[in-house]
């Protein structure tokens, strides 16, 4: 068993406040007779930005050994479509919803008077954690919100979680506090101010184990939802996790994407009839300042293999607790890599703190074998793969499901899994009835 335990930042010190959004409790207080409590807990982890090929189970060189192993002991599901872009994915997630339906058809930032594009989720989709509260789960949220920051009743808490840690506006923010965008750091709706050991990656792990090991009732299933900020720009990752990557890239682009696409087949990840898509890159020999190019990738890998060493710490929190067999494990992307390239900080080492770059190119590595990238309809901008580890509730090991799914059905798949049912209204108002379907046959073979 691999459990890579990975540093730990400090926790700080936790607030007892309790958000407004918490009064939920009393009434799972009031319903805890009704429910049983063998129920699976439910964790639903969202990565931001990251290529289809960027794990070691997708093809990739990306040392991931954690989610190798969720995937190799159940579901990699290797076609679930997103929307190409972070809002709009995460509200059809959370919903179960199509963007438009859920009043985000673009990004949180571009409202419009249009209701399917307002911005923030609308009263008439309700939220996975609204409903689970509803029938006896808790609920908690680590990481970045991005479905509606600029009313405070837009944010989480006010959305079904009866806890909620991170950031409520959009990505970015990595190291504290974060030098290029405004993205302040909130416990239960209460602004905090993390020291300088602080890395986001780490920090959302943090308060997600100790929500399980501290927070929770354990005579109650919980929902949890993980919304890490990476691999998203800038580029920034910590220096012993860049360092084991700083030869890897200099092979060049090529070289890269043929040996994840090689390793692609065998593992049944794709057709073996499948041709790669034609390479958009240029020829490495061409590059100017490779160092600088092959710089670049490895940070980005740092950030894939801190995402994966704080995966490890998670499992093992859940295995020391009991939980793990009887809690449903889901890992995706919101869209494909990003194509953005920059350096606005040309005369700072790519990975730090006051380094501000993105990068660029690589991203048609990134999505191995797929064509195109984040914001674009093509196959890679809206393919990720997911994983589902679940023990209790998945037979068989190691499969590949490739049939098609979309985020939108991780909604009505969770409520499948505990049990609930999707109301017709909630606080008074009639809600539409739901876009997505529940993947549990398909999960079940």
């Amino acid at each position: 068993m691999i459990l890579n335990s990975g540093p730990r930042s400090a926790l700080g010190s936790l607030e007892a406040g309790f958000g407004i959004g918490l009064v939920v409790t009393i009434f799972l207080v009031a319903v805890s007779s009704v429910f049983g409590t063998d129920r699976p807990n439910i964790i639903t982890i969202l990565v931001d930005d990251m290529g289809y090929s960027d794990l070691g189970c997708t093809g990739s060189e990306i040392d991931t050994p954690n989610l190798d192993r969720l995937a190799e002991e159940g579901v990699l599901f290797a076609n679930l479509y997103n929307t190409s872009r972070c809002c709009p994915s995460r509200a059809s997630l959370l919903t179960g919803q199509y963007q438009w339906d859920a009043g985000i058809g673009h990004m949180d930032t571009k409202k419009s008077e249009y209701p399917e594009y307002q911005g923030y989720l609308n009263n008439k989709s309700a939220t996975i954690a609204e409903v689970l509260s509803q029938n006896g789960y808790q609920t908690f949220m680590s990481g970045k919100w991005h479905v509606g920051s600029s009313e405070r009743t837009m944010w989480p808490d006010y959305r079904g979680f009866q806890q909620f840690y991170g950031v409520p506006a959009g990505g970015g923010i990595y190291f504290y506090p974060s030098i290029y965008w405004e993205r302040p750091v909130f416990w239960n709706g209460k602004e905090v101010f993390p020291d300088e050991n602080w890395y986001s990656t780490d920090a959302f792990t943090d308060y997600a184990i100790d929500y399980i090991e501290q927070r929770r009732d354990k005579e109650k299933p919980f929902y949890m939802y993980i919304a890490y900020v990476a691999p998203h720009f800038p580029l920034m990752a910590k220096p012993e996790d860049i360092e084991k990557y700083k030869d890897v890239y200099k092979v060049g682009y090529d070289a890269i994407r043929e040996a994840r696409f090689e390793k692609q087949k065998p593992i049944g990840l794709v057709p073996d009839d499948l041709p790669a898509s034609e390479p958009v890159y240029p020829d490495w020999e061409s590059v100017e300042d490779k160092e600088q190019e092959a710089l670049e990738m490895a940070v980005y890998a740092a950030m894939i293999d801190c995402l994966d060493q704080n995966i490890g710490r998670l499992m093992s929190c859940l295995e020391s607790e009991g939980i793990a067999d009887n809690t449903a494990v889901f890992f995706l992307s919101d869209n494909g890599a990003c194509q953005t390239d920059y350096n606005k900080t040309p005369d700072i080492e790519v990975g730090g703190r006051e380094s501000n770059v993105a990068y660029g190119i690589w991203n048609k590595v990134s999505n191995t074998p797929y064509r195109m990238r984040k914001a674009q309809c093509h196959e890679g901008g809206i393919i990720t793969p997911m994983i589902v580890h679940w023990p209790n509730g998945l037979k068989t090991k190691s499969n590949r499901i490739r049939e098609t799914g979309h985020i939108n059905d991780l909604m009505p798949t969770c409520l499948d899994i505990a049990g609930a049912t999707y109301p017709k209204s909630y606080k008074g108002i009639e809600l539409d009835s739901l876009d997505g379907v529940s993947l549990l046959p398909l999960f079940k073979g």
